[in-house]
């Protein structure tokens, strides 16, 4: 019997991505896999049905769901979706853990193996298989467009007969893959750009892409690449000393995050109020409750004169390309378990074994059950 993974339409929100793409579906063939895709799949990534062939064989509906061995996609499955896939069956991609206490119940109760591709150590080995960070990658470039489509100044200094133009400042806060992309990316649009992170290893990283970095006198270097919470005279003294930043700043892009927890509150009302007329804030957490007050996830509010963005599942405004990252993360993560045309799982290895969310009617990875109670 041949191994057969699955890829089915994405139904949630208006997700345009695909979890893979025909470059990468040859790759699997050449490990044995053959591929069962629902018709359409790819179409709002550029991707038509015709170009997965030869490697992949398209099927209308997912009638064909009870021969894969395997699905990928692209966001968590709906409960819905749950129960409609065979008992035992593989599942590897976005899961949301620590979103939905339901959700992993029933793909336990379900028997499904499920691989959260946000549980992926962060580890050397496993950098090629980071779809956060591919995909983070992604929504720092988008933070950086749409900062600039709505800033009523030009980005780069613009000299002209009547005189100069003076280059626009942003603000980063943030350095991790999204903060350094949106940092880079504005900054090769000619703005004047600083960055601030409460990890002080990043400074280097910040000042490396030409920007400067906003010195508050405080350290927040946590576990796994990720900054710790601070303590509320921390907080007292980074609001204090980030609020003059702010202040001076045309454009704000935030990128903070902390995983499996409600995005930090960094910039407050107070701050908002103190911004330039005009001034735009782009709040990349929106999804996870914002770091900037007053943000409301997919809505573009004004506020006393600042323009404060939420925009929402930002890769898939690039679906061609997060599609293509996201597509070789899931590869990189699956190709080693491969074997002669047979999936076999090994649960010794220490990514296979850390990305797992759940396994033989079980809630296996402890942080998950932990956090949602389970």
């Amino acid at each position: 019997m041949p191994l057969v993974f699955g890829v089915l339409n994405e139904v949630a929100g208006a997700e345009r991505r695909v979890a893979v793409v025909p470059d990468v579906l040859k790759k699997f063939a050449n490990l044995g896999v053959e591929f069962l895709i629902e018709g359409g799949a790819g179409l709002a990534a550029g991707i038509r049905d015709d170009d997965f062939a030869p490697a992949g064989m398209v099927a209308p509906g997912s009638d064909w769901l009870g021969r894969a061995q395997l699905i990928l996609r692209v966001r968590p499955p709906t409960l819905a979706e749950i129960g409609s896939l065979p008992a035992g069956l593989v599942l590897a991609g976005f899961l949301a853990p620590y979103a939905d206490a339901e959700r992993v119940r029933a793909l336990a109760e379900r028997k499904i193996t499920s691989f959260a591709m946000e549980l992926v150590p962060r580890i050397s080995r496993a950098q090629s298989m980071d779809a956060l960070s591919s995909q983070a990658a992604v929504s720092g470039y988008c933070c950086a467009l749409i900062a600039a489509n709505h800033c009523p100044k030009f980005f780069p200094m613009l000299t002209y007969a009547a005189g100069t133009i003076r280059p626009a400042q942003v603000l980063v806060i943030g350095a991790g893959v999204a903060g350094l992309q949106a940092i880079a990316t504005v900054k090769r649009m000619g703005a004047v750009v600083t960055g601030y992170d409460v990890r002080p290893e990043t400074r280097e990283q910040i000042e490396s892409l030409g920007a400067k970095f906003v010195d508050t006198g405080v350290s927040a270097a946590g576990s796994g690449g990720y900054a710790r919470e601070l303590t509320d005279a921390e907080k007292a003294q980074q609001a204090e000393r980030l609020g003059r930043a702010v202040a001076a700043t045309d454009v704000l892009i935030t990128t903070a995050a902390i995983p499996g927890k409600r995005a930090p509150v960094i910039v407050s009302a107070d701050m908002v109020a103190a911004m330039r007329q005009g001034a735009v804030v782009v709040d990349m957490a929106a999804e996870t409750g914002g770091n900037v007050a007053g943000t409301v996830a997919g809505e573009t509010l004004t506020i006393g004169g600042v323009t404060l963005i939420g925009p929402v599942n930002l890769p898939s405004r690039l679906a061609v390309h997060a599609s293509e990252m996201y597509a070789k993360n899931l590869y990189n993560f699956l190709a080693p378990f491969v074997r002669d045309g047979t999936l076999a799982l090994d649960w010794d290895d220490e990514v296979l074994a850390g990305a797992c969310l759940t396994h033989a009617g079980e809630v296996r990875h402890a942080g998950v059950r932990q956090a949602l109670g389970l």
